[in-house]
């Protein structure tokens, strides 16, 4: 009867586990967003990038998450933090370990001792056993354990949304700034093409003693200033070529000429709540699941403080052969219990415990500067929709304005009304005003991409299956 309270005290002790339990902490987030919504009331699709109608956008972003070499290194850390479980659930379970071996030995017959009479002074002794040794988890020392790698795992695993996420981010805004530079380089061609005529016209006229020599040399400089203009925009689209090159894994890539004004610009979903960026984003589980483990990692120090119990045993036989190791006159077998307890550390565990503490405290830093990061991309992102949206109708007016000033300037020049550098400050005024209006269409495109990966874009947590 006296073993039953002993048995007693043992359950509950293996029922019990240090350190705190998990608690997700406060964050103050505003309860809605202070710029207005921008869009329709669609979900973010998963494939979000799909909405903007150019199948080339959508094979390179597929390329860029099935080759690029920052996924397959999320995936190859997936899997290690996977093993890392799978092997701190294990000790769980006792460890079986087989020993066996053999030896003979011969013993002196000379010694101050004598050998007892009928024992051969050449012995030969076999061994097969079964050895176990198992921690009780008192403390919760394992289990905590095994919580902290679970939530590693997680991690990983939203790690690699992360990546994913912002690699098919960063791939569709390279492909609309490429797209940006090609329609840039239409506008500039055509532009070089009208001060080519204008070039010739003035050659004629100062052939015919109507134009100065000054006026050909200013046309002919700004012939030559467009032409370099052509250049550099031709340098910076090769620069976003490789750029999507490297994401892609396509290292030879090379993608026809297109034009940035052929592309839609999709409907967006409205911001919703802020506090449901705490499950839209992947950024987000990820920051959780560190605190999550660092705070299980807080149990783990103090479970080092308390005894630790193990059960250790073995059974097997021995014998002179490996025959007869397994008869029931060889048999062999021990049944222990070892406890043993820190009585002087110097206050080394509780300094490792206040560390783990502390790393807890830093990474519900980090989880509230995640949420917070979350609040501001959303925010940033509707504004710049928002803003680049509405400037598009202003721009239009400044392109309009700018080729009718340049065709009145034009007549004036003909009619000796104005001199030649009023046409030339007007064809200037007319690249500018384009090659602006192009440059808020992508800005434009690029603050949709922003607001579709800040909202999560259609990111959902899978179900993962965790190994108890």
């Amino acid at each position: 009867m006296s073993a039953r309270p002993a048995l007693l005290v043992c359950a509950l002790l293996a029922g019990c586990a240090v350190g705190p339990d998990y608690e997700r902490p406060a964050v103050d987030l505003p309860q809605a967003f202070t710029e207005p919504d921008v869009g329709e009331t669609a979900r973010v699709r998963a494939d979000w990038w799909k909405l903007y109608g150019d199948p080339l956008l959508d094979d390179l972003v597929a390329a860029a998450l099935e080759r690029n070499a920052d996924v397959r290194l999320a995936v190859a850390r997936i899997e290690e933090a996977d093993a890392n479980l799978r092997a701190v659930n294990a000790a769980f379970l006792p460890e079986v370990d087989l020993a066996t071996g053999g030896n003979r030995t011969r013993f002196s017959t000379t010694t101050a001792v004598p050998t007892p009479p009928g024992v051969p002074a050449v012995r030969t002794d076999a061994r097969l056993a079964l050895s176990t040794s198992f921690e009780l988890d008192f403390w919760g020392r394992l289990r905590r354990q095994a919580e902290s790698f679970r939530a590693q795992l997680l991690a990983t695993r939203y790690a690699k949304d992360v990546v994913a996420l912002t690699l098919s981010g960063l791939t569709a805004q390279s492909y609309f700034a490429l797209r940006s530079f090609d329609a840039q380089i239409i506008v500039t061609r055509e532009t070089i093409a009208t001060r080519r005529e204008s070039l010739d016209y003035v050659r004629a006229r100062a052939r015919g003693g109507i134009a100065s020599e000054l006026e050909v040399a200013q046309a002919e400089g700004a012939l030559a200033d467009i032409t370099v203009q052509l250049k550099e925009l031709q340098r910076q689209r090769a620069l976003f070529e490789h750029q999507l090159a490297t994401f892609t894994g396509r290292l030879d890539l090379t993608l026809a000429g297109g034009d940035l004004r052929t592309l839609p610009a999709p409907a967006l979903p409205p911001a919703g709540l802020p506090s449901a960026l705490l499950e839209r984003r992947p950024d987000v589980q990820l920051a959780e699941q560190q605190l999550v483990s660092a705070n299980a990692q807080i149990g783990v120090a103090k479970a080092a403080m308390f005894p630790t119990f193990v059960l250790t045993g073995f059974g097997g036989g021995e014998s002179t052969s490996f025959s007869n190791a397994l008869n029931s006159g060889s048999s062999i077998w021990s049944v222990g219990l070892g406890v043993t307890m820190p009585l002087l550390d110097w206050g080394r565990y509780r300094g490792l415990t206040g560390a783990a503490i502390a790393r807890q405290h830093q990474a519900t830093a980090l989880y509230q500067q995640a949420v917070q990061t979350a609040f501001r991309e959303v925010a940033d992102a509707l504004s710049s929709v928002r803003l680049s949206s509405s400037a598009e109708q202003d721009y239009q007016a400044s392109v309009d304005a700018a080729r009718r000033a340049l065709r009145l300037s034009r007549i004036r020049y003909d009619a000796g009304y104005s001199p030649y550098l009023e046409v030339l400050d007007a064809q200037r005024q007319a690249n500018l005003s384009e090659i602006a209006a192009l440059r808020n269409r992508q800005a434009l495109l690029s603050a949709t991409v922003d607001l579709m990966k800040s909202l999560g874009g259609g990111w959902t947590p899978d179900q993962l299956t965790m190994r108890e």
